[in-house]
Order: C-alpha cells, then sequence, then structure tokens
C-alpha cells in the first residue's frame, strides 16, 4: 500500500472534517500533482472513495431532522443522470481531444470556480448571520426546515450542472452545490444547508462512482490508500472543529484551490505565484472591508478582543 497517499488523504480527511468541504476538490489535484496519477484514474478513484464515504455524514444530519428531503429529491432528479453521464463524455471526448488534457483542464476550472465558491458561501454566511433576531422584529418569522417552499425548475438545474461537474471532475458535491443552495434558499439555516448538501451528495457521488466504474479509470491500489486515509482523517477534522477556527482553514484552502486550479491549467509557477499574491491581498482587504460595512471589526480577532 502507498503510505505517502494514505497520509496526504489523513490530512485531506482532516480539511473535509474541519471545514464540510474540500474532499474531490483538494483530493484528485494531489493525486494529479504529486503523486503523478492520470487524471481520469485520479478523478475515477476519488469518486469510488467518496461514495463509501460520504453516507457517514448524512445519518448523522437524518437522525437529527436537518435534511429537506423535497429539495434532495429535485435535486437528485437532475444530478444523478447528469454524474452518470460525466464518464460517457470524458469516454467520448477521448479519442477526439485526449482525455488527459480535457479532464485536466476541466478540473482546474472547477478549481477556481470552487474557490469563488468558498467566498461566495463566507458572504452569505455572514450575511446571514447578521440578519436581525426574527422575534425582536415585526412580522413573521421567515420559514425554516420544512417550511420552505422548493424551487423546483432552479433546484433540478442546480442538480444537472453540479452533476455534470462532479461527474466530469469528482469536485462539487460539497462546494459548487451548496453555494447554489445558499443562493436559492437563503432563509435556510446553516444546519439545514449541510444536512441537505451531503443527503444529495451521496446518490450523486454513486452515480458518477458507476459511471466511471464501468466508463472511466478506477484503480484499486489508489482507492485502497485513500480510504484508509481519508475516514481516520474525517473523524478527527470533526473532533478538532469545535476549537479550531474553520474561517482560516477555509481561506487557506481557498488559496490552495487557487494554486492547484491554476497549475491544473499550465499557468506557470511565477504567474502562479503572483495571482496568489494577489487574491491573498485582494481577498484579505475586500473581506476586511466587508466586514466593517456590516459594523463588525475588521478582523475576528479584534471582535474577540473586543468582547473580552
Amino acid at each position: 500500500m502507498n503510505y505517502e497517499m494514505a497520509i496526504a488523504a489523513l490530512g485531506i480527511g482532516i480539511v473535509i472534517g474541519l471545514t464540510g468541504m474540500g474532499g474531490g476538490a483538494l483530493m484528485t489535484p494531489t493525486l494529479v500533482l504529486f503523486f503523478n496519477v492520470p487524471p481520469l484514474t485520479a478523478v475515477s478513484s476519488d469518486l469510488v472513495v467518496s461514495a463509501a464515504t460520504k453516507p457517514v455524514g448524512t445519518i448523522v444530519h437524518t437522525r437529527n431532522g436537518t435534511v429537506h428531503w423535497k429539495i434532495v429529491l429535485w435535486l437528485v432528479i437532475g444530478s444523478v443522470p447528469a454524474a452518470f453521464s460525466g464518464a460517457l463524455v470524458i469516454s467520448w471526448v477521448g479519442p477526439l481531444a485526449g482525455v488527459s488534457e480535457f479532464v485536466k483542464t476541466a478540473l482546474g476550472v472547477v478549481l477556481l470556480i470552487a474557490a469563488a465558491g468558498l467566498v461566495g458561501r463566507a458572504y452569505l454566511t455572514l450575511r446571514q448571520n447578521m440578519r436581525p433576531d426574527p422575534s425582536a422584529v415585526a412580522g413573521p418569522p421567515p420559514a425554516t426546515g420544512n417550511d420552505i417552499a422548493v424551487r423546483m425548475l432552479p433546484t433540478l438545474a442546480v442538480g444537472v450542472i453540479g452533476g455534470l461537474v462532479v461527474g466530469l471532475t469528482s469536485v462539487g458535491s460539497g462546494s459548487l452545490v451548496i453555494i447554489a443552495l445558499m443562493a436559492l434558499y437563503p432563509f435556510l439555516s446553516a444546519n439545514w444547508l449541510v444536512g441537505t448538501d451531503l443527503a444529495q451528495a451521496v446518490p450523486l457521488v454513486i452515480a458518477a462512482a458507476a459511471g466511471h466504474l464501468l466508463f472511466g479509470d478506477v484503480d484499486w491500489s489508489v482507492v485502497a490508500p485513500l480510504l484508509v486515509g481519508s475516514i481516520p482523517g474525517a473523524y478527527i477534522g470533526a473532533r478538532l472543529s469545535s476549537r479550531a477556527s474553520a474561517g482560516l482553514v477555509r481561506r487557506a484552502l481557498a488559496l490552495v484551490l487557487v494554486t492547484a486550479g491554476l497549475k491544473m491549467l499550465g499557468v506557470s509557477n511565477l504567474w502562479t505565484l503572483i495571482g496568489l499574491g494577489i487574491a491573498l491581498v485582494v481577498g484579505t482587504v475586500g473581506w476586511m472591508v466587508i466586514r466593517m460595512r456590516y459594523g463588525l471589526k475588521a478582523t475576528n480577532w479584534q471582535d474577540r478582543r473586543a468582547a473580552v
């Protein structure tokens, strides 16, 4: 067994446990960039691992009653056939354009979108947290949980697009889809968003994994160390989540996604460093400005210091 790969999977599993995001977005580029796994093999193998590990979090949220099953239904109607078709698309473009180059380019684009999605998710979460307490304002409180009406066609479209992206790149079931859900259902609380996203991700990833088992390139010598490392890593990350700053981890994750995305697109090391520096400066300053517009201190530690 490849112990270096298992250790890498352990670290990625910890990030997943801390933030609830980053599985395919980190695992697949790590396999390609550091272990020289062919892009299609990396995508196929990561999807099989995700199919085995995704149900764990869903069971917890189902027991807690924080899954909006009607939203899940319309997402799954669109995502399952689209995710299965992802492997078919790859097998179709392979003889035409070179399957490895196609997957690598698609993965690079999706990683950059996922990095932007992390920023969008943080902003939507901040905006939601800064809403006034419904009990302190006039009028009826916003709907929560299963009281929220399902927007069928937009939800179906999110399922189709998200399923196809996951089937092509293995990225998106825990990052891109939840961003779309936050935009479509802004009054759905954070725990319901996570639970609903995890529940829809199970059939989505299973369908994508089935497509890649039939038409992709699953390597069981890659799958085994990923499972050995990622399962305990996710457990450790979940235990640490109550102590570590998830916001800090997400910022680091966004920078990693930008770096990996640029490298997947063939950007040179110099321009990657320049792009990373610009993203770091602009992102930090922009976030400080946004916090101050909502009446907060520029940084979290200033807020904590003021509270003390």
